[in-house]
């Protein structure tokens, strides 16, 4: 991937700076990072979905931290205690740890997490604090409206 001058942006903008440097940050990652595979979904305007396939991890070796604007998904791979078992003809199913992280935007925070059928699935919610939202302010707030009297013209 090419690498983007975000400079003109950043002069003319004030308060962009983490999204910005977010962007630099990912251009300057490499594309070889897609293990594990995984799904992003919008469910409605507030709810997402993240679907990460982690075959063959358990519940104790996968780890979910969630801090501020940052989702990170770790799994390691106990070691097998039982070296006299079956010998690995061929091994298909990846067992290297991993580390996936996830950006997220302000007031969206991890609502559960759920591990089926080698799926881990996370669920996330925005969560707007009522002082943050948008709220009508009344022109001329002091004083109560008046009711317009309808006239009929005759």
């Amino acid at each position: 991937m090419r690498q983007i001058d975000l400079t003109p942006f950043r002069r003319s903008t004030i308060g962009f700076d983490r999204l910005f440097d977010m962007l630099e940050t990912t251009a300057r990652q490499s594309s070889s990072e897609n293990y594990p595979p995984f799904n992003l979904e919008r469910i409605s305007d507030d709810r997402y979905r993240i679907t990460i396939a982690v075959a063959g991890f358990k519940a104790d070796e996968i780890e979910i931290t969630a801090q501020q604007n940052l989702l990170l998904v770790a799994g390691k791979k106990t070691e097998s205690q039982d070296n006299n078992a079956a010998q690995m003809l061929h091994l298909g199913i990846a067992n290297r740890g991993f580390e996936r992280r996830f950006e997220l935007a302000d007031f969206v925070l991890v609502q559960s997490a759920d591990l089926t059928d080698g799926l881990l699935v996370i669920e996330l919610v925005r969560e707007v604090p009522e002082a943050m939202k948008p709220k009508k302010i009344a022109i001329g707030g002091n004083s109560e409206a008046e009711a317009i009297e309808h006239r009929s013209v005759a």
